[in-house]
């Protein structure tokens, strides 16, 4: 892994998340995306070589949505850039680790994306995160 690629945020609303974020982080936000195959939109921040994500869900029923039911508003996921997301997926997988899909799938800002299971990493959710060639 190369480095922290983004720290992932769980909000209920990006028109009023967006403006706290560039309050506490002094920057703009640069980048919002729909993420269909996810239902969230994502807002995208840049501190430092890492970035903030937002994600709203865009559905009631939605992963995000059922994520800020249970715990509420914060943290989500912490993403990982790799260089070759299959390389690291098999390796992770051999080392015990449940991945929760097993093939990369697309993901907001231009990435192909996994996710490891949460009960395999001390609670936290892992995005590995590969820039689209």
């Amino acid at each position: 892994m190369q480095k922290i690629e983004h720290i992932g945020i769980a909000v209920k609303d990006l028109s009023i998340s967006i403006p706290l974020f560039e309050k506490l982080l002094n920057s703009q936000c640069y980048k919002t995306e729909l993420v269909e195959s996810e239902k969230v939109n994502t807002a995208f921040f840049k501190t430092g070589e890492s970035k903030i994500e937002l994600v709203q869900s865009t559905t009631a029923d939605g992963v995000i949505a059922k994520y800020i039911d249970k715990k509420g508003e914060g943290m989500h996921h912490i993403a990982f850039a790799v260089t070759d997301i299959y390389a690291e997926m098999e390796r992770l997988k051999s080392e015990g680790f449940i991945l929760l899909n097993e093939t990369p799938k697309n993901g907001a800002d231009n990435k192909l994306v996994c996710f490891l299971h949460p009960k395999n990493t001390n609670g936290v959710l892992i995005e590995l995160c590969q820039d689209k060639k």
